[in-house]
C-alpha cells in the first residue's frame, strides 16, 4: 500500500480549499490549483475537526479492521498537526 508524503491534515485542508475555490466543486475559480496552494492553510482548523470526528470508527469500519489501530492513526495525524503548529488556537 502506498504511503503519502504529505501530512493528512494538509491533504484534508487542500480538499476543503478545493471544494471552496474550484469551479469543479462549489467555487468560482476555473483553475484553482494555485489558489489552493496559497489558501489551504485557512482550512486547517476544519481539517482537524474532521479528523477529530473520525477518531472513533463506526460499526462498519470497526468490523472491517482494528478499531484501536485506526484510533491511534487518526490521533497521530492530529498530534502531527499540533507539533507543526497547524492546530488552531
Amino acid at each position: 500500500m502506498p504511503v503519502a508524503a504529505t501530512p493528512l491534515v494538509e491533504r484534508i485542508a487542500r480538499v476543503l480549499a478545493g471544494q471552496r475555490l474550484s469551479a469543479n466543486a462549489d467555487g468560482p475559480v476555473t483553475s484553482a490549483a494555485l489558489d489552493v496552494d496559497i489558501e489551504w492553510q485557512d482550512d486547517v482548523g476544519d481539517a482537524i475537526a474532521v479528523l477529530k470526528a473520525l477518531r472513533e470508527p463506526d460499526q462498519a469500519m470497526a468490523a472491517a479492521g482494528d478499531a484501536d489501530i485506526w484510533h491511534r492513526m487518526i490521533c497521530a495525524a492530529i498530534e502531527e498537526a499540533a507539533d507543526h503548529g497547524e492546530a488552531p488556537e
